[in-house]
Parts: C-alpha cells; structure tokens; sequence
C-alpha cells in the first residue's frame, strides 16, 4: 500500500477542529498529522473540503449489503445492537475494505416474546432482505439468551462472551410505544443480575429502554449506556440529573424516534446526495415510517435532547437502521446517520458537538481505540466532505473520497 498525503483540507480531529494540515496514511494508520508532504507520497488535494475521522454508527442491525452502503457515506464504523456479527462470525468483514466495519452484541438479553418480537407482522419470517445478492457468509446459529429469571440472565452472559458478543445488551420494553402494550419485558431483579454479571466480566452493557420508566430501571441496574432516548413524556430535572449522575452515555437515535411518530425521511431521500446512493429498496424504506407511536412528540424528544447535551451528557449517534422493508421504515444505512447529525443540530448541539458524536465520542465510550480521531497511530479511516461541516453540518453529505484503512473507496 502507497503512502498517500491529503493536503489543502480543513482537519476535524474528532475531538476539535486542527485548521488546514497535512495528513499522511501509510500501511493503513495515520502516519502523519502536519508538517511536509513525504518525498513519493501520492498527493490529494483537499482544498475547500474538510477531512473527518470516519463515521461510527452506534445503533443498527446489519449485513454486508447494508455495510457497504454505509461506507459509501463515510461511516467507516457500525456498532449491531442485534444480530449476527459478532468478533466469531466476521472475519469477512473485517478484512474486506470495501464494506464497513463492525461490532456487535450479539442478540439481546430479553424474555421469549419480548421486544423486538412485536415489530414484525403476522406470518413475517426473516431472510435475506429484498434485492440482496450474493450468499452471505454463514456461521453457527445465534443464541438467544431470552431471560425471565435472574438466574437465566446470569447464565447467558459467558455464553455471549464466548460467541464473541463485543458488549452486552438488554431489552427494557413493555410495548407500549409500540403499540404493544403488556409486552413480555425483564423485570428489575433478572436486569440487575444481568447487567452485574456482565460487568463482573468486565462488559461494556448498554440498554433498549423507550420510556422513562424503563430508563429509571436501567439506571437502577447500572447500565453504562442507553441506545435510545425515551419518548413517552418530557423529560424533567430529575431524570436528567440521574443519567448524567450515573456516567451513563446516550445514543438518543432520534431518527428513530421521528420514525415512530410517523415522520418518514422523504425529506432525506430527496437530496440527491443521498437518492445516488441508495438502491430502490432502501430508498422506499427511507420514504416510510415505524408510525407505532402518533401520538409522540418529535419536538419532546428534541427538547429531552438538549437537556441531556446541557447537563453534559455524552450524546452518541445512532440510528436503529435495520433492513430494507417498509414497516421498518424512515431509516436507510449510511444516509441516517447525516440525518442524525442534523437532528442533533436542530435539538442544540452545535456542529462540532455533533460530529463528536459521530465520531471520537462514540470510540471512547465502546473502547474503540484505533479509531474516531485522525491522530499518529489511528487507524486511517476517514472522510473527506466538500464544505465545512463543523460551520454546517449537511456537508457531511458532500462526499469527495472515502477511506477504510488507508484504502480508498472506488468512487
């Protein structure tokens, strides 16, 4: 692999903007951050465009298909919150520097019957996505740790760690913003014994919780990070304060949210930055909506939103992006974390905060240490965007190259 040098562009490093500087990648890391053009190196002018760590999603549901589109709008990583891709089953994915890389938990701690169960319609067996092409790799059958007692949830926890879960996640939902209410859900006892025996393991836990009751629980348990924000009321002062009181991180995925009051991402599918690259299956998706919960309030989460950002509260970006079917709505991979970000924006972060979101944030809180910032030493995943995002952030979207690597995604 040839040494390659981006000049000329403005330089977010995660964390802050750098100004204008040199960045030099050889053997896939980040070789050099400013000074001189090494003698050989192959030149690319990044003149009137901002160079980014690449994007992290912290919230999806994924395959290869999925994942390669997602590079192509610079997330370079995504974190599965359920599903198959665990640290034994994606040696295809990790070497492959044309789709992004990813992490997983594995499938959720949750009670037979239990969220996601209720999402899917009557008679639905899941397969392979519409307009999929190609086998994908297939591993050993994924376990399933459904838990309704303390000790069932203590037992799963090694087994999880063993398949090669990256973190440990439960589910903390009744259904009733899904329109499911009496849903199967863990109680606070089986939760806590989960979430201690993962910690004993020393696992990172992170939590589905739609409410603010649910929220309280995981608080309660100890969680280290919530992967949605709730919606079901506004928040308050106290419920702020105990999240923030607690270290607990938070992927709020309010295009999620937005989904689920029925807000489709039409909006988002009509830019044409983003129409180019979606296939019509993912675009009609994009063009639908959960609509589970009407009667939510996208501005209440909004506002739930900047309280947490005010309080200090590290704010993740995620998406809850899943496959190509339209009851699964409003989302597309890659193209809603952008949308993400603008979100984020409109709730009050400013720019800058927001691409911390996306970016360093998300790798400190899941202990990616090789990635999230353009720093000596990094793994040379990174974005260069026409523009400057960290003044306006739709320039996310303003694609010039795409790098996983150090390897350049053919355009």
């Amino acid at each position: 692999m040839s040494t390659t040098a981006i000049t000329g562009a403005q330089v977010f490093d995660g964390e802050k903007p750098l100004g204008v500087c040199t960045v030099v990648i050889d053997g896939g890391m980040i070789a050099q951050v400013g000074g001189e053009v090494p003698p050989g190196a192959e030149v690319v002018d990044g003149a009137g465009a901002t160079l980014l760590p690449g994007l992290i999603d912290a919230h999806v549901h994924t395959n290869r298909r999925a994942l390669a589109t997602a590079l192509t709008f610079g997330v370079t990583t995504e974190l599965e919150m359920q599903g198959s891709n665990t640290s034994d089953n994606r040696a295809h994915i990790s070497d492959d520097d044309t789709v992004a890389d990813v992490r997983s938990s594995g499938f959720a701690i949750t009670p037979p019957g239990g969220h996601p169960d209720e999402l899917f319609p009557e008679g639905f067996r899941p397969g392979p996505p519409p307009g999929a092409r190609g086998a994908e790799p297939t591993g050993p059958e994924p376990l399933m740790p459904f838990s309704t007692t303390p000790e069932e949830a203590v037992a799963f926890i090694p087994q999880l760690i063993e398949r090669g879960s990256d973190y440990i996640k439960f589910m903390v939902d009744d259904g009733s913003i899904e329109g499911h209410p009496g849903l199967p859900m863990l109680d606070q006892a089986t939760l806590n014994a989960g979430v201690a025996e993962a910690k004993r393991h020393g696992m990172l836990t992170v939590a589905h919780a739609l409410t603010v009751n649910a929220t309280r629980m995981c608080v309660e348990a100890g969680i280290d990070g919530l992967v949605h924000v709730f919606m079901d009321q506004p928040h308050t002062d106290e419920i702020i304060a105990l999240i923030k009181e607690a270290g607990i991180f938070v992927a709020p995925c309010v295009v999620l949210n937005a989904s689920m009051t029925g807000i489709t991402g039409a909006e988002l599918a009509d830019d044409p930055r983003v129409a180019s690259r979606l296939d019509e299956q993912w675009e009609k998706t994009l063009r639908s909506s959960f609509n589970h919960y009407p009667q939510g309030s996208i501005e209440t989460v909004l506002a739930t939103v900047r309280a947490l950002n005010d309080a200090g509260v590290d704010l993740l970006v995620g998406t809850d992006v899943s496959a190509p079917f339209e009851f699964l709505g409003g989302l597309a991979p890659g193209a809603s974390v952008h949308h993400e970000l603008q979100y984020l924006v409109r709730a009050g972060l400013t720019p800058v905060q927001a691409l911390r979101a996306a970016t360093a944030s998300t790798a400190r809180r899941f202990h990616l240490s090789d990635r999230g910032r353009i720093a000596e030493g990094m793994r040379a995943d990174l974005l260069l965007v026409d523009g400057d995002p960290a003044t306006d952030i739709s320039d996310t979207l303003n694609t010039r190259a795409v790098w996983r690597r150090g390897s350049r995604l053919a355009a």
